[in-house]
């Protein structure tokens, strides 16, 4: 029953994660699907709304980065059985996501607008793109395993859990954190940028840039061969004309 009970408590809190993902594609590209958007009708003053969503975007911070270091997981498996500790980070994250989106306050104000039917097009190519490469780095990954199903899976079924490889194949052979490329275009490729959007790119884009050298300093430490392959391959835009590392690797074998 317990693990039957764990296995339920992953399925849930990737259910949730799912809704929340979803919804964030059309609260970031002001869809009319979703009831709350970036950009929607002001409703407190400039400087009031402003601190409310600085101070959303830092508790989706501080508990994003927080749960993922791993003396953080270490404090929290000895709460929570190991299995669901993946389950457990994207579930906080999904719930951060949600507050976000439910008190989100716009702020009015245009910083930029692009009328030409083609620019607007180009940009809207690249908002889907972004979010394509999201979904393609979690499957170079292993989704579940990024999302926590995978683990949840092996303890239901009594098999021991092995971590994954260094991922280098695939989006990973152009750029080492394509993952985050695809979320700063989701946040950047916009027809109309409103103040309330430009703040919550240029804060992402700060946490993204302080999230990389984070977890690279945690990959240096599980993945010995990352030193190797942060040397190869550049951080985020990929440099066309160079070897991918596994060329590299065949020329050496060769």
């Amino acid at each position: 029953m317990k693990r039957l009970a764990i296995f339920l408590y992953g399925v849930a809190s990737y259910a949730i994660f799912f809704v929340t993902f979803l919804y964030a594609i059309g609260f970031v590209g002001n869809l009319p699907q979703v009831p709350n958007t970036i950009d929607g009708t002001p409703g407190l003053g400039f400087w009031s709304a402003l601190g409310v969503d600085v101070l959303l975007l830092g508790v989706f911070v501080v508990q994003h980065s927080a749960m993922a270091r791993p003396a953080f997981k270490r404090w929290l498996t000895l709460i929570i059985p190991q299995a669901a500790e993946r389950s457990t980070y994207v579930l906080f994250s999904s719930l951060a996501l949600i507050l976000l989106f439910s008190f989100w306050q716009p702020l009015g104000g245009l910083i930029w607008q692009v009328d030409n039917h083609s620019g607007r097009l180009v940009l809207g190519a690249a908002f889907g793109f972004g979010w394509a490469l999201l979904i393609y780095s979690t499957v170079l990954l292993n989704h579940f395993e990024l999302l926590g199903l995978r683990q949840v899976s092996l303890q239901l079924l009594g098999k021991p859990y092995e971590p994954l490889p260094l991922q280098e194949s695939g989006a990973y052979a152009l750029v080492r954190h394509p993952l985050y490329a695809g979320w700063l275009l989701c946040f950047w490729a916009t027809p109309s940028m409103s103040a309330a959007h430009l703040l919550f790119a240029v804060l992402t884009t700060v946490y993204v840039l302080i999230a990389i050298r984070l977890e690279e300093r945690d990959l240096l430490a599980a993945h010995p061969e990352y030193r190797r392959y942060r040397q190869q391959v550049p951080k985020l835009l990929p440099r066309f004309g160079r070897k991918s590392p596994q060329d590299e690797k065949a020329s050496e074998l060769a």
